[in-house]
């Protein structure tokens, strides 16, 4: 594996170089359930407050969903999405 960094070769140690790796694909793991999920890189949202507002608001659909176990968040979205209630009953709302 190659990785570039413009950290001082004393700063960048290769245990400090992998945890910033793993760091990495953590952000972008989150990215790409978004993205596929929320065909978020196509959304026309481009001004303002909207695209963040709207970045958060998915950030909280799968954080809530894998607080209560869900492992594949499109599937965890169609089956709350049949039952208005269940995201209540998700949230401890109910």
């Amino acid at each position: 594996m190659y990785a570039v960094t413009s950290l001082a070769a004393e700063q960048a140690p290769p245990a400090r170089v992998a945890q910033l790796i793993r760091g990495h694909w953590t952000v972008e793991a989150l990215h790409h359930i978004r993205d596929v999920t929320f065909a978020e890189d196509a959304s026309q949202l481009r001004t303002g407050n909207a695209p963040q507002a709207m970045a958060t608001y998915r950030n909280l659909a799968i954080g809530a969903l894998r607080l209560v176990g869900v492992r594949n968040i499109a599937a965890g979205l169609r089956r709350t999405a049949r039952d208005q209630t269940r995201t209540l009953t998700h949230l401890g709302l109910t």
